[in-house]
């Protein structure tokens, strides 16, 4: 994979989705569960998608079921939880692996473009964020105790640079 606009995923309907339908957007791309202790950050996260999306915002949600069995639910369920619990508007897709042999291409090419503490690829956590440039630049990569909100001035100067 070369860029980020050559990965497809498949959206929780189970229709595939290539991310080129998102260039020259800026994308926040996070790992999500419905059941973590950071699951409250899904209206955060919604929030800075009604914030933003007039200006190329968008928020992709990738449930993933690797961390503590904290998603353990069907695509529906995901679904539903996310609307009636949180409203979420966002693109969500299905339910991936972001580590291991079976990790979704797109969080192979996160990962190895902005690694974690220390110089390290693997995910540690749920709500795990990237913040992709409207080129498709992997701009930075954000810990899961990062609020939602404290990201709005880094994805704000993104919209400037682009």
């Amino acid at each position: 994979m070369s860029s980020i606009y050559d990965i497809t995923a498949n959206t929780l309907t189970g229709e595939p989705l290539s991310l080129s339908a998102f260039k020259g957007k800026v994308l926040l791309i996070v790992n999500t569960a419905s059941h973590c202790g950071f699951t409250g950050q899904y209206e955060g996260l919604e929030a800075l998608y009604r914030q933003y999306k007039d200006q190329g915002l968008v928020v992709l949600g990738f449930p993933c079921n690797q961390f503590g069995a904290q998603e353990p639910g069907s695509a529906a369920e995901i679904g539903a939880f996310c609307e009636k619990n949180y409203g979420v508007s966002f693109p969500m897709f299905e339910k991936i692996d972001v580590n291991g042999s079976n990790a979704h291409p797109l969080f192979q090419l996160l990962k190895s473009e902005a690694t974690g503490v220390l110089g390290t690829e693997g995910i540690k956590w749920n709500f795990t964020k990237f913040l992709v440039s409207a080129d498709g630049t992997v701009h930075s990569r954000h810990a899961p105790t990062a609020s939602p909100e404290s990201l709005a001035p880094v994805i704000e100067s993104l919209f400037v640079v682009n």
